[in-house]
């Protein structure tokens, strides 16, 4: 227990900044509003925020296209107010945690301007750049991650551009020693001013195959996703060490890199003692309605199992080395209530359910903004409704797949990143206390009875609920075992009830989940002897768990 570092035993929570307080009436978030709420924060039991991308930036992707690594987008405020953020959130014992995103820039940047010019400028090798067919056609059939071809024409050159995402995302080449130091010298930058660490975005992308070829069609586009042909290329490892050695290592920070694609039983090269990254968002439990690739008209049902086993591997993947990120919701995925739970499920004690899996993992809970309300999707009535660059891809895909507007827009609605996004709900007022303009997405319907101030008035609230499990898992009797305690999964084979245990010295602790909206009768010999700590319900029925019913024993 001694052992665990300071962010092994504490929250992080993820702010969108443009979604969470807006101080100046603009309709965006700001960094004072950040400021503003850290003892909201701090009350959480939160120790580290991560704030997605506050560069300055075009916006195409709401700020994960980044025109300078080592400034601040006045939207967001000045370079002072983020230092002021970073001094007032070390006086409550919190970190601020910036995200990286180093396998593309803005196509606004000055480096890929000077980059595309020509051949022969200093940066001409900075990005992915490659000669067109013979016919003229991009140089291969990769289909970018928010939809269309992953290559753009570029007169001055007379060649293509790779871009992993957006048109104007272009992934930077990593293959250029230049490169890579200029961007660990953005991340010393930011270390010099305070930050407690570093997420990582899209790093599986950095590493491009040798040869760039075409890949066998897996819609009716023709295409292949480039995240089938280009990720955890084999050598990415020797970028992610060089990075360790060039930026992390001497430093009290810890690290989280999003690597969608590295198999659990890899997670050990990625993470530790010997790894890159301190810890390694993972997507197995995540991507559960999608084989071969994230299109949204193709999603599946899936069974709790395959949920169960994924979270299980993770577990077992950090057990000897390393640590694990908990998490089920950022800002590129939809609401975990939404997600995990059918529509019927009540959603105040799914949260709750969420809530309880969540923290009393192994590893470290991060909760994103919103989340400890228990928010839900919220569903547009237009595709010109929503803001997501990704949302607009996927329903055109859907529309070249055969489907109809309706049904495009239905897998958008279920799907979109925007579902994060809606602002946070503060109060009952306007706006949801967000803000006093027009907000540049608009707030969820249910903010007059799912906000802050609300929740705070009742003590069965979601967010109240949060505050107390958060409290049991850092300073309750029982935050031994649920803080350093070892893993193992129970009652594998049923399909309504997630079941596992946290084991430290002779405590064990025993957390059991009802994933459906039905009575799931169980046997309590898999809890022989404890006693009840925790629950979303009041009282207990023996051998059975209730319609979301999530309940922690100790002994």
């Amino acid at each position: 227990m001694n052992q665990l570092k300071w962010w092994q035993k504490t929250l992080v929570y993820q702010v969108y900044p443009k979604s969470f307080q807006d101080t100046t009436g603009t309709g965006t978030g700001d960094l004072p509003g950040v400021t503003r709420r850290l003892d909201y924060l701090k009350s959480l039991g939160v120790g580290a925020i991560w704030l997605t991308p506050c560069y300055p930036s075009p916006m195409v992707d709401n700020g994960y296209d980044i025109a300078d690594y080592c400034a601040i987008d006045p939207a967001y405020g000045t370079m002072e107010d983020m230092e002021t953020l970073i001094a007032e959130a070390k006086k409550r014992g919190i970190r601020i945690v910036m995200d990286l995103v180093y396998n593309h820039s803005s196509d606004q940047h000055p480096w890929f301007l000077e980059s595309k010019r020509d051949r022969t400028n200093d940066k001409a090798d900075w990005y992915i750049w490659r000669d067109p067919k013979e016919d003229g056609s991009a140089p291969t059939n990769w289909r970018g991650i928010f939809g269309g071809s992953a290559w753009t024409y570029v007169e001055e050159r007379g060649q293509y551009y790779l871009h992993t995402f957006a048109e104007a995302q272009p992934d930077l080449n990593w293959e250029n020693p230049a490169v890579r130091h200029a961007l660990y010298d953005a991340a010393n930058f930011w270390l010099r001013k305070g930050v407690g660490g570093f997420r990582i975005d899209a790093i599986v992308y950095i590493k491009k195959p040798s040869v760039l070829a075409d890949g066998k069609p897996d819609a009716g586009d023709g295409m292949v996703s480039i995240h089938e042909m280009i990720a955890n290329t084999p050598g990415i490892l020797d970028f992610l060490y060089e990075f360790r050695r060039e930026v992390f290592d001497g430093h009290d920070i810890f690290t989280v890199a999003e690597a969608n694609s590295v198999p659990p039983e890899d997670l050990c090269k990625w993470v530790g003692e010997k790894g890159a990254f301190s810890m390694l968002f993972e997507f197995t439990h995540m991507n559960l309605e999608f084989e071969g690739g994230e299109i949204w008209c193709h999603a599946k049902k899936w069974p709790l199992t395959k949920l169960k086993g994924a979270l299980t591997a993770s577990q077992k993947g950090t057990a000897a080395s390393g640590w694990y990120p908990i998490f089920f919701e950022n800002h590129d995925q939809i609401r975990s209530v939404s997600r995990y739970f059918s529509a019927d499920a009540d959603p105040i004690l799914a949260a709750k359910a969420m809530a309880t899996v969540l923290l009393t993992l192994r590893g470290t809970p991060f909760v994103f903004e919103g989340q400890e309300l228990g928010m839900r999707n919220m569903k547009l009535p237009r595709i010109e409704d929503y803001d997501d660059i990704s949302s607009h891809g996927q329903y055109q895909l859907a529309l070249d797949e055969g489907f109809s507007q309706k049904e495009a827009l239905a897998f958008v609605q279920a799907h979109s990143r925007d579902n994060a996004r809606t602002p946070m709900q503060w109060s009952k007022e306007k706006n949801a206390g967000f803000t006093a303009g027009t907000p540049w997405l608009p707030v969820h319907p249910d903010f007059a009875d799912v906000n802050v101030e609300a929740e705070e008035r009742d003590a069965g609230s979601v967010l109240n609920y949060y505050r107390a499990l958060a409290h049991e898992r850092l300073a309750g009797k029982a935050s031994h075992v649920l803080l350093a305690g070892d893993y193992r999964e129970l009652m594998e084979e049923d399909e309504r009830i997630y079941a596992f245990s946290r084991s430290f010295g002779d405590h064990t602790a025993y957390v059991l989940v009802n994933f459906t909206a039905k009575d799931a009768p169980y046997d309590e010999g898999v809890h022989a002897g404890a006693k009840r700590l925790f629950g979303n319900y009041a009282d207990t029925v023996r051998g059975t768990l209730r319609p979301c019913e999530a309940r922690v024993y100790i002994k």
